[in-house]
């Protein structure tokens, strides 16, 4: 299985960046894709999270209504569009995928893949 990130970068707070995984190895229809982020020093936390087959979103309270997942079952993607971005969005940022309950996607413990990560850096 692998997930491949990309998409992040430098950009002034305010700004937007898209972010991208694209999982090969899995039936992509079957799993919960979420995203999650690891700034310096600190655990890695939760940002999003979708249902493997469609409708349903979850979000970390800091990021709501800034960042919307999405997912492309044709093209295998999970999508994080991010917007109004602040210094504090600062971080490496990980697509993971899980099955089971949706809920379980929004802890570590429940991630059964997870992407290498994509720097995203917000300056103040």
């Amino acid at each position: 299985v692998q997930l491949q990130a990309s998409g992040g970068g430098l950009v002034q707070a305010g700004g937007s960046l898209r972010l991208s995984c694209a999982a090969s190895g899995l039936t992509f229809s079957s799993y919960h894709m979420g995203w999650f982020r690891q700034a310096p020093g600190k655990e890695r936390e939760f940002v999003a999270a979708i249902r493997c087959c469609g409708g349903r979103t979850l979000y970390a309270d800091s990021v709501k209504g800034r960042f919307t997942i999405s997912t492309d079952n044709a093209k295998n993607t999970v999508y994080l569009q991010m917007n109004s971005l602040k210094p504090e969005d600062t971080a490496v940022y990980y697509c993971a995928a899980g099955d089971g309950v949706l809920v379980r996607v929004t802890t570590t413990s429940g991630i059964d893949y997870w992407g290498q990560g994509t720097q995203v850096t917000v300056s103040s």
